[in-house]
């Protein structure tokens, strides 16, 4: 049980304000995108050395490199002596690129590939930088907006076709009356993200009807002319002009409040929009963009990987497991993850102490508000809002609180 300090990313697109403020630290101007728990090899968190120790910590990738134990034997007979999953603070205030991640068997296909072409784990061009897949989940601490799968192309001409009458859009998703809809997606698809003259005109004729549709008012969520409209608009803001905006509009977008989650499987396209929450994934860096990004794109790739089956994507809450812990469901091995949320001291959730699960893998505990404290045989650490520590596979550690505290506990999924 040991504090674990993790790295900042200053991406383009994230906000400016949100992880400064968790972490309990002066925003600077500059974008906070991300901040990352976990043992990645490009950005591994620091484990702070115990008190009785001296030195400053050490990294964590290279503590667990001879310290496999503390993974977990589950983990380790499954994944080797590597921790499994990435934990983030993700704060977008700009949308992301449109992206996909690869199945463990695509990954390593396609790692093995490029390795054998020589392309170098560096290149701007590489797509698959490792043999791991990337299946990713997004729980909400503030509104948060994501495009995420694709709806039924029926229900995606009827939204368009509100907007207003745009003969060159109807040209260019004429396609979509397939009888097989992801025949008709992955030609769309393609279509928008290669940027034909015909599309770049299709995408300024739909901005403009989407402007008039604002104007006289009709930007409302629950309108389908106004949520076509609406997001756009919001699209062509964060990326003037760029065509892949149009398979954009084909997406489902969903809206999550504070505490729900979605998922991201494997070939799921996806683009988070606004807003701040916690992800977890698999420990991989496989992204597979097509739009949104003036990043390296493989389109053909892309659809190799995309899984266009139309589906509706519905924000799920935590399954309470008892006093003061929820567990977010997800059929992945690589990663779970618990609210916890121990009592404050109005006693609202009760007065005893919370032991956490998962006590046979190695879990990382991130505290966003409150202060939690976590003891371990006969040690405690306090954990304030923004701080995060390391417990190893064998520790049983119960925690507590004296106020409302919201923290979120993650382990292998094995």
């Amino acid at each position: 049980m040991r504090p674990l300090t993790g790295r900042v990313q200053h991406y383009a697109w994230g906000s400016t304000d949100a992880i400064p403020q968790i972490l309990g630290i002066p925003a600077d101007g500059t974008p906070w995108a991300e901040y990352w728990l976990g043992a990645h090899a490009s950005a591994p968190s620091i484990l702070d050395a115990p008190s009785d120790l001296a030195g400053s910590g050490t990294v964590l990738d290279e503590y667990l490199a001879g310290h496999s134990q503390e993974i977990g034997e589950a983990s380790c007979r499954t994944f080797g002596p590597r921790l499994p999953y990435l934990v983030k603070i993700l704060s977008a205030g700009h949308s992301l690129s449109l992206q996909a991640h690869p199945s463990r068997a695509q990954a390593e296909a396609g790692f093995a590939a490029e390795n054998a072409a020589g392309v170098p784990l560096d290149d701007a061009g590489r797509l698959f930088r490792d043999d791991w897949p990337k299946p990713e989940m997004i729980v909400a601490l503030t509104d948060f907006d994501a495009l995420a799968g694709f709806r039924d192309p029926a229900i995606s001409l009827e939204m368009i076709s509100a907007v207003g009458p745009m003969p060159t859009v109807e040209a260019v998703l004429e396609p979509l009356h397939d009888a097989d809809p992801r025949i008709g997606l992955a030609t769309v698809i393609r279509d928008c993200l290669t940027g034909s003259d015909r599309v770049r005109q299709a995408l300024a004729e739909l901005l403009d009807a989407a402007r008039a549709v604002v104007a006289r008012g009709g930007a409302d969520r629950s309108d389908p002319a106004g949520e076509i409209a609406r997001t756009a608009i919001e699209l062509d803001a964060d990326h003037p002009a760029d065509p892949s905006i149009l398979a954009a509009l084909l997406m489902n977008r969903v809206l999550l409040h504070p505490g729900q989650q979605i998922n991201q499987p494997a070939g799921t396209i996806h683009a988070y929009l606004r807003g701040t929450g916690i992800e977890i994934m698999a420990n991989s860096d496989n992204v597979l963009r097509g739009g949104l990004t003036i990043k390296h794109i493989d389109i053909d790739q892309l659809l190799e990987i995309a899984d266009l089956q139309p589906r509706e994507i519905v924000p799920a809450d935590p399954e309470p497991l008892g006093e003061g812990i929820a567990v977010y469901r997800t059929r992945y091995p690589e990663f779970r993850l618990w609210r916890v949320t121990p009592a404050g001291p109005s006693g609202e959730r009760g007065t005893s102490p919370v032991e956490l699960p998962a006590t046979d893998l190695g879990r990382i505990i991130l505290v966003t508000s409150g202060t939690l404290i976590c003891r371990c045989d006969q040690r405690e650490l306090e954990v304030a809002p923004g701080q995060a520590a390391w417990l190893a596979a064998g520790e049983t550690v119960q925690v507590r609180a004296t106020e409302p505290v919201l923290a979120f506990l993650a382990a292998p999924g094995v």
